[in-house]
């Protein structure tokens, strides 16, 4: 069994949450059905690598003060709006013999030749495989191999993860893990033209009109001349 190891301690109530933070203590609620509510701390440090290493989907084995061990999935973590630390861990208690249902994060590896050979781009879909499975036999992660992604029409469902024995998939099994989409035709750009040379055809343009339009008038006046 998968467990990751975390050294907690009772929380004292007459001491305020804000004087543990500045200890570097993270505090946590554990609860559950049918067990007694704890509020606890642990060494800010230790949880991080700890978290780092269960995420949510690992158990977390709890030595209470150096006692009997209790196990339990992280639920939830509050973050520091600011800093973004943890401020808060809600941890639930799991019965090791039990079913419980969770999601499982994927990990893709290896190199799509779809990809480096033809130029393409990675599409995932699903990122976490939602499975039924007694707590026990839960892992941190399921990794997923790409190197199936030959060409752009090569996709990975659900239904080709190799998930391991224990674990059931309650996903839609047809539902797109990840693809490799075809590079963009790159658009031909049409001609820029530069702001002189549309202004000086302009200026042309306003020459010729002027020109015109002395002509007319000279010829007006010639008119004129003839009449007297």
């Amino acid at each position: 069994m998968e467990t990751v190891k975390l050294n907690v301690e009772k929380r004292d109530p007459g001491v305020k949450a804000k004087d543990y933070r500045l200890q570097s203590k993270v505090l946590i609620e554990y609860y559950g059905k049918g067990i007694e509510n704890l509020g606890a701390i642990a060494d800010y440090q230790e949880f991080r690598r700890a978290y780092e290493k269960a995420g949510k989907s690992t158990v977390m084995e709890l030595s209470v003060d150096g006692g009997e061990a209790k196990y339990a999935l992280v639920h939830e973590v509050d973050y520091h709006p600011v800093t973004d630390q943890f401020i808060m861990v809600d941890m639930m208690h799991v019965d090791l013999n039990k079913e419980l249902t969770t999601k499982i994060p994927l990990v893709l590896v290896g190199t799509a030749p779809a990809v480096k050979d033809l130029q393409g781009t990675l599409t995932t879909g699903v990122q976490a495989l939602e499975v039924k499975c007694l707590a026990k036999d839960l892992i941190h992660s399921i990794e997923v191999d790409i190197s199936s992604l030959e060409d752009f029409n090569s996709v990975i469902n659900v239904k080709d993860v190799n998930v391991p024995a224990g674990l059931t998939l309650l996903d839609d099994l047809e539902a797109v893990v990840a693809t490799v989409s075809a590079p963009r035709e790159e658009e031909e750009e049409e001609p820029i033209v530069a702001e002189g040379e549309e202004g000086a055809e302009g200026e042309a343009g306003a020459e010729g009109e002027a020109a015109e339009g002395e002509a007319g008038a000279e010829g007006g006046e010639k008119k004129e001349e003839g009449g007297e």
